[in-house]
């Protein structure tokens, strides 16, 4: 058995969608399950929606571009039939039905995951209907059906136990009858809310999945050739990396390379699941593999991960008294509370230092629970710079011309910049 996941660029328009199914065509003897992501930027129009929701301002222009947006791609699909897909209105008319009613008083979080998922909802339907159209027979799954969380809206965190359960038992014997087709980073709580297990979740899927199915393979089909050593978008001058260890992929996944959710790993790990990253533009390239080789490393190349959008916060105690152990509790405690995503963090005697995704929201709710207790500085618009296994022929120099360092990290096997 394998696993497909297929993210927002490889669906992002009708073209995209017709070579999915070029793709699915190539393996009509084997028993596959495909994950697939919302459509193209849709993630980003649907939080546009919960905040419209949150703030109380009209949701009637940002629902119109979400009808707009698969309705174009359905027309280019299958023509003006398009009432064929009643599957999708009939999602457009649940979503609007969940925006009339009040949800507020939940907070933030808990609005996001009832509004959000519907992006992975109506891609999957309409992927799925044309590909039946195209005779690639296939059964459409509702992930939340299967995938049971805890409660932590928008990083929600997997119920094992009861999820392998019900994949193991009931999803996998649909799945070796035919192709199933189901959504990635959505699942449900204990009492029937919608979850998310977190932004970019749906490799994460993908990995739930292969584990309690106990497949052979997870595939992760991109728009580039497989795990490069940078992004080709940012440097003129990338390599492919063929062959990676497990434990190397956690590492950069750890520290942020996009190409690998840092949760999908551990599943495939303890199960021994390759896991391979393809590209859908050229699916005779090799791509690239994860496999175990125990605690060896493969990558014999730097490798460079940007983070954008990153928020440095500083604080330090208003009597100017060490930061000891009772401080660092209380600022974990308040970070853990907020949800706040540390990707560095660095301490003085009298300061400590994180640097984080500039999640609004989260980032908001923390310096609440801090600011009465410390002198807090913020500097956001920032870029965290990871330069995995460095050597002296890092191009570090290149890299931060005309950036102003703003603190640098070093560890056995990174090094980290904070760049302004």
């Amino acid at each position: 058995m394998l696993v497909f996941k297929f993210g927002g660029a490889s669906v992002k328009d009708a073209d995209a969608v017709r070579n999915v199914a070029k793709i699915l065509s190539e393996y009509q003897d084997d028993q596959i399950l495909v994950v697939v992501s919302a459509m193209g930027k849709t993630t980003n129009l649907m939080e546009t929606l919960v905040n419209q929701y949150i703030t109380g301002k009209p949701t009637t222009h940002v629902m119109d571009q979400l009808k707009e947006f698969h309705r174009t791609i359905i027309h280019d699909l299958i023509g003006p039939d398009s009432n064929q897909f009643y599957e999708v209105e009939n999602l457009f008319i649940e979503l609007e039905c969940a925006l009339d009613t009040d949800m507020i008083g939940r907070g933030y979080d808990f609005v996001y995951d009832q509004i959000v998922p519907y992006g992975e909802l109506i891609s999957t339907r309409i992927i799925s209907h044309y590909l039946n159209q195209q005779n690639i027979t296939n059964r459409w799954l509702d992930a939340r059906n299967f995938i049971v969380t805890s409660s932590d809206h928008r990083r929600a965190r997997v119920n094992w136990d009861t999820t392998n359960n019900l994949i193991s038992k009931r999803a996998k014997r649909l799945i070796e009858k035919q192709l199933t087709i189901t959504q990635g980073f959505i699942g449900r709580t204990a009492d029937n809310a919608s979850s998310t297990l977190g932004r970019e979740g749906s490799d994460y899927t993908a990995a739930i999945f292969a584990y309690c199915l106990e497949a052979e393979s997870v595939t992760i089909w991109k728009d580039v050739p497989g795990v490069m050593n940078a992004d080709p978008k940012r440097m003129e001058k990338t390599d492919l990396l063929p062959d990676i260890s497990f434990k190397e992929a956690i590492e950069l996944a750890y520290y942020g390379a996009s190409v690998i959710h840092p949760k999908t790993i551990q599943p495939l790990l303890k199960k021994k699941i390759s896991l391979y990253v393809r590209s859908f533009v050229d699916m005779q390239a090799p791509g690239t593999v994860v496999q175990d080789h125990g605690l060896k490393d493969v990558v014999n190349v730097p490798c460079y991960i940007f983070k954008d959008d990153q928020v440095l916060i500083s604080l330090s105690s208003k009597d100017f008294a060490f930061i000891v152990e009772d401080n660092l509790s209380h600022i974990f405690s308040a970070l853990a509370s907020a949800g706040v995503q540390i990707n560095l963090m660095q301490n003085t005697a009298i300061s400590f230092s994180i640097c984080a995704n500039n999640d609004a929201v989260r980032i908001e709710k923390f310096l609440n629970l801090v600011k009465d207790t410390y002198l807090v500085e913020t500097i956001e618009d920032l870029q965290l710079l990871t330069i995995f296994n460095p050597s002296e022929d890092s191009d570090l120099p290149g890299i931060t011309k005309g950036k102003q360092q703003l603190l640098a990290h070093r560890t056995e096997n990174a090094y980290q910049l904070i760049l302004q």
